[in-house]
C-alpha cells in the first residue's frame, strides 16, 4: 500500500489461513496523499466475527501484536485530518468510517448472525455497536453456517414480508404467499417497505442481488490438497445450494467457467440456472420455498454426509511427493457435484414453471 496506494472507497475484508482469521479494513490516506490507512484484528480461535460491509474495528491494542496490525500512519492521518482529537480513545471505525456505523443494513445483519449463533447473549437488535467478536453458544457446524447465510429474518419483526398479509384458511391474517423477502425496488415501493439494496433500510443476510457466495474451510490437520475447500453457491443462497470445490482441483465444468452476465441468458452458464430459479421462486415465495427446500435440503445433507467418506478416500490415495491421484480424485468429485447442482437447478426451475402455471 505504501508503494502503490489505495484509490477506492473504504473496504473490509476477511483474511484466513489454516491457523488464523483476521478482519482487515482499509481506507485512503487523504486527498493528495499516497498510500493507505489500514488496520487488522485477529478473531479469537473460539469466536465468531461478522463482516457486514461496515467498519467494525474500534480500539486498537498497540501492544498486542498477536491480535492487531496497522499502518504506521493510522493515528497521524486521523489527527491531521481532524477526525480524532488525540484526547478521546481512538476508535478506528469512528475516526475513518463513522457513517458506516449508522448503516441499518449492516448493523442488523451483525445482530442477526450473533443472535442466531449466540442467542443467550440476548443482544439488542437496535444497538449501534456490537462486540468485535463473540463466543457462540455451541460449536458452529458447516450446516449451521449454510442456514445462517440463507437467513432473511423470518420469525422476527424485521422480516420484510410481515405487513403483506391476506386472510388465511383459519380466518386469521397471515403473510401472503405472494410476499417475498427479496423484493425489487418497485415491489418495495408498492408495499411501502423500508428495505432492499439501499443501506438505510433493512437488508437480509440472503439477498436477491448476490452473484455468488462462499463458505471456506481452511483445515490445518489435513494436507492442503484436501484441507482447503470452498463451498460455492451461485445467486441468492436462499434459493440456491452450496457445492464443494476443493482448492486443489485442476478444472471445473464449462458451465461454471461461463460468465452469464456477459453472455446473457444461456443454458451453458451455471449462474443462469440458479438465477432463473431464484427469480421464479420469488414470484410466490410462500409456496415455492417449500419446493426449493424439498429439493435442496436433501441435496446438501447428502453432500455433508459424503464429505468425511470422500476425504477418507482422498487421504488413502494421498502421497505428499506425488499428490496427482488425490487431486484427480477431488477434481472428479467436484466436477460431478457441480454438474448435479446445475442440472437439478434447471429441473427444479422447469418443475416450478410448469406445475404452477397460473392456477396456484
Amino acid at each position: 500500500m505504501k508503494e502503490y496506494g489505495w484509490i477506492d472507497a473504504g473496504e473490509c475484508l476477511t483474511i484466513a489461513d489454516k491457523n488464523e482469521v483476521w478482519h482487515f479494513e482499509i481506507v485512503g490516506s487523504g486527498k493528495g496523499n499516497k498510500g493507505a490507512v489500514w488496520v487488522a484484528q485477529r478473531v479469537p480461535d473460539d469466536h465468531i466475527s461478522v463482516n457486514a460491509n461496515a467498519s467494525t474495528i474500534k480500539e486498537i491494542d498497540t501492544a498486542d501484536k498477536d491480535y492487531f496490525m496497522y499502518s504506521d500512519n493510522i493515528f497521524q492521518v486521523a489527527l491531521d485530518s481532524g477526525w480524532w482529537d488525540g484526547k478521546q480513545a481512538f476508535r478506528f471505525c469512528y475516526a475513518y468510517a463513522p457513517d458506516s456505523r449508522a448503516l441499518l443494513a449492516a448493523r442488523r445483519r451483525e445482530w442477526r448472525v450473533f443472535d442466531l449463533l449466540a442467542p443467550s447473549l440476548k443482544l439488542d437488535p437496535n444497538m449501534e455497536n456490537y462486540p468485535f467478536s463473540i463466543k457462540p453458544d455451541s460449536l458452529v457446524s458447516l450446516e449451521k453456517m449454510m442456514t445462517v447465510f440463507k437467513d432473511y429474518y423470518e420469525g422476527t419483526e424485521y422480516d420484510l414480508r410481515k405487513n403483506i398479509t391476506v386472510k388465511g384458511d383459519s380466518g386469521k391474517m397471515v403473510i401472503s404467499p405472494l410476499a417475498n423477502p427479496f423484493m425489487s425496488v418497485d415491489e418495495l415501493k408498492l408495499h411501502k417497505v423500508n428495505g432492499g439494496w439501499h443501506a438505510l433500510g433493512e437488508r437480509n443476510i440472503a439477498v436477491r442481488f448476490t452473484m455468488y457466495a462462499t463458505l471456506i474451510q481452511c483445515r490445518n490437520w489435513l494436507p492442503d490438497e484436501i484441507g482447503g475447500v470452498v463451498w460455492f453457491a451461485l445467486d441468492n443462497v436462499a434459493s440456491s445450494v452450496y457445492v464443494p470445490i476443493y482448492c486443489s482441483v485442476t478444472d471445473l465444468p464449462a458451465a461454471y467457467k461461463t460468465d452469464g452476465r456477459v453472455t446473457g441468458f444461456s443454458r451453458d452458464a451455471a449462474w443462469w440456472a440458479f438465477n432463473r430459479l431464484g427469480t421464479l421462486a420469488a414470484q410466490r415465495w410462500g409456496t415455492f420455498r417449500y419446493e426449493i427446500d424439498k429439493t435442496w435440503i436433501p441435496f446438501e445433507k447428502n453432500l455433508l454426509s459424503n464429505q468425511a467418506v470422500i476425504e477418507k478416500q482422498a487421504l488413502q490415495l494421498y502421497n505428499p511427493k506425488k499428490p496427482a491421484n488425490t487431486i484427480k480424485f477431488l477434481t472428479n468429485y467436484t466436477d460431478e457435484w457441480c454438474k448435479k447442482a446445475i442440472n437439478t437447478a434447471w429441473d427444479l426451475g422447469d418443475y416450478i414453471w410448469t406445475k404452477y402455471d397460473g392456477y396456484w
